[in-house]
């Protein structure tokens, strides 16, 4: 055994550490939902003497009216997918005109962004309420309870993110490669689209996986936003309705919970080639 091999011991032991810890949760949420809900209560972290009950579950969650798996699943699929292409889209050209112009006003609004990253939801989301309710108002066009409005809000909050990672890799795009174009013609948009937009392909998979994993897990936006007990309901949503003021099924809540999950990890699990790639080119730019 070399010193490398012993002096990369302590790294590896903290490693698995952290992966017991990350994936405890995970953990006690599967071996829970193959129990009924009072052997839940008693003993959580015991094993499921039947593991039939996880596929029972399953079947009372998704047939279950409380939930409606299947109209939440296509609800939060739809808020997700076109606000992920939004953002992708908006926030790829705002980086790109930002690094590209050096001017006060691009100095000043990409502050403005970054300083927007450290300001917490809870502090403007009664205002950004009352405001939907006044724009509604005054236009007719519902925000709150719709599409549209959900995927305008994580427009808000999640470009700003976007923009500053997307930002940093920009810089790093050779200029000469739009020059090129210009004296081939291109026009700005042409430039935009056919060179760099491809170019930051790398970094917008991390982008992409930061903010749906963000958007799909969100409970409070959507609640605030869509409410309880209203036509959309994303699954996080959906899963509190088996929580009842005074009876919580914790058999269904936990099932729920897995199913809500399912569909995030069944994409990491087939996209992770991808992901790993952006992050690494993303690192090296």
């Amino acid at each position: 055994m070399n010193y490398r091999s012993i002096k990369d011991k302590p790294l590896e032991i903290l490693a698995i550490l952290l992966l017991v810890v990350f994936l405890f949760p995970f953990f006690i949420v599967i071996i829970n939902t193959a129990k009924p809900a009072d052997q839940i209560i008693r003993s959580p972290l015991a094993l499921p003497t039947n593991w039939g009950l996880l596929f029972s579950n399953m079947n009372r969650v998704i047939n279950s009216p409380n939930m409606n798996y299947w109209k939440s699943f296509m609800d939060s699929a739809i808020i997700t997918i076109f606000s992920l292409l939004t953002i992708v889209v908006f926030s790829s050209a705002a980086a790109w005109v930002l690094a590209r112009n050096h001017s006060k006003w691009s100095v000043l609004i990409f502050g403005l962004l970054v300083a927007s990253m450290v300001i917490p939801f809870q502090v403007v989301m009664l205002p950004v309420l009352s405001w939907y309710r006044t724009f509604s108002k005054f236009t007719g066009i519902a925000l709150l309870q719709s599409y549209k409005g959900t995927v305008f809000a994580y427009i808000g909050f999640g470009c700003a993110m976007s923009v500053f990672i997307l930002h940093g890799f920009v810089k790093s795009i050779p200029l000469e490669l739009e020059e090129a174009a210009v004296i081939d013609g291109c026009t700005t948009e042409g430039i935009f689209i056919r060179v760099v937009f491809p170019l930051l392909q790398p970094i917008q998979i991390t982008v992409l996986i930061l903010n749906g994993i963000w958007i799909w897990n969100d409970y409070l936006l959507p609640s605030l936003l869509l409410g309880q007990a209203g036509k959309i309901r994303t699954l996080p949503i959906a899963v509190m309705g088996f929580v009842g003021s005074y009876v919580k099924q914790w058999d269904l809540i936990l099932t729920s919970t897995l199913l809500a999950m399912l569909p995030i990890i069944v994409l990491f699990i087939f996209a992770q080639r991808y992901i790993i790639k952006g992050m690494v080119e993303g690192s090296i730019k």
